[in-house]
């Protein structure tokens, strides 16, 4: 078992370890997918990767984390949506999308305008939801508590989004539950402080991730994949932990998801991160080692590295993100590096040597 050894998921099979992250590019209007997508995941395919996931596709409007998030909330996103696979399929790689909804992190700005909430004025909304009226931080909103019967509306949201993601020709989708966002917020004690069936003790805070799973299992095909995101620590006393994290990777892969792509962090705005090379692997590597197959991710950026996390077994797939975007034909690259013969695009196979 290599990084560049094919694996297989059910039954789709991935030419090799090799995974685009999930990367919010900020650039849809009504959550419709443009020719920037298009260019943006393309390339990454043509590029070598194994598998290619889209950005954090919001499964309602209020789901957004800023107005220019990529949808899939409505039916009419699925054309530009099934361009997009059709392409990646094309081109060697599966087709892959990330399924989220940013709870109190909703409608903010884009990383490159200036800090702080969207106001309506200029395509923001007043109303964010999160299981506990807790802002993430300072220049957040405030959110309203769900309701139980809003609850049973995202997870229907979901669900509707999956159905949407089948139609629009993608093999793989991953449900985003880390990194602060509205699933991790039930998860976390810092964010959720219910006092109903959806706080408190571990069982409550992780029955809407099991709710949503289920019902993703229900529409999503047996023999399509099914990944969730996990941040796995909130790295602060109190907060979502490894533990927790490895426990609710054993529930959940007992009841149909596949493979925990593994991060950290995003729910705490003070949060110190003790970042560097790798530095989320062993996340992935105690998730893999209670028997659940998983992503590592975290600056992993040289070939040698990305190799070493795969023959060593601390991961089944690396997810790579700012590297890719640097380069992405980095798996090209890659292989060659590690002395390995793949397959070129033919178009570009002239430049191989």
């Amino acid at each position: 078992m290599s990084l560049f050894s094919p694996l297989t998921i059910r039954e789709v099979q991935l030419r090799n370890r090799i995974a685009v992250s999930p990367m919010c590019q900020y650039s849809s209007e009504d959550g419709f997918a443009t020719d920037w997508h298009l260019v943006n995941m393309g390339s990454r395919a043509v590029g070598g990767a194994g598998l290619v996931m889209l950005e954090a596709s919001a499964v309602v409007p209020e789901g957004r984390i800023s107005p220019q998030d990529l949808g899939i909330w409505k039916d009419e996103h699925i054309a530009e949506l099934s361009r997009i696979a059709r392409f990646i399929k094309e081109n060697g790689a599966s087709p892959a999308i990330q399924l989220g909804h940013a709870g109190r992190k909703a409608s903010m700005r884009r990383p490159w305008e200036p800090s702080g909430a969207v106001p309506e004025s200029e395509g923001g909304w007043s109303r964010v939801v999160a299981p506990s009226p807790i802002a993430f931080g300072p220049g957040y909103l405030v959110p309203e508590e769900l309701s139980q019967a809003e609850i049973e509306g995202v997870i229907e949201a979901f669900a509707a989004a999956a159905k949407r993601s089948l139609d629009a020709g993608y093999e793989i989708i991953e449900l985003h539950a880390a990194h602060g966002y509205l699933v991790h917020q039930f998860l976390s004690p810092i964010s959720n402080h219910r006092t109903d069936e959806y706080g408190g003790s571990y069982e409550n805070r992780t029955r809407l991730v099991h709710q949503v799973v289920a019902r993703l299992r229900e529409v999503w095909p047996d023999n399509l994949p099914l990944f969730v995101r996990l941040s796995c620590t909130d790295y602060v006393d109190g907060g979502w932990d490894l533990d927790q994290t490895v426990q609710l990777s054993k529930e959940l892969h007992a009841a149909g998801v596949d493979v925990v792509d593994c991060s950290s962090g995003g729910n705490v705005s003070h949060a110190k991160y003790p970042i560097g090379p790798s530095y989320q692997v062993p996340f992935a590597e105690a998730v893999r080692q209670a028997g659940v197959p998983s992503v590592a991710v975290g600056l992993i950026t040289e070939p040698q590295q990305a190799n070493e996390i795969i023959t060593s077994g601390k991961a089944d797939l690396v997810m790579l993100a700012r590297e890719l975007l640097r380069d992405p034909y980095w798996p090209l690259h890659a292989a060659k590096v590690l002395g390995v013969d793949i397959e070129w695009p033919i178009q570009y196979a002239r430049a191989k040597n």
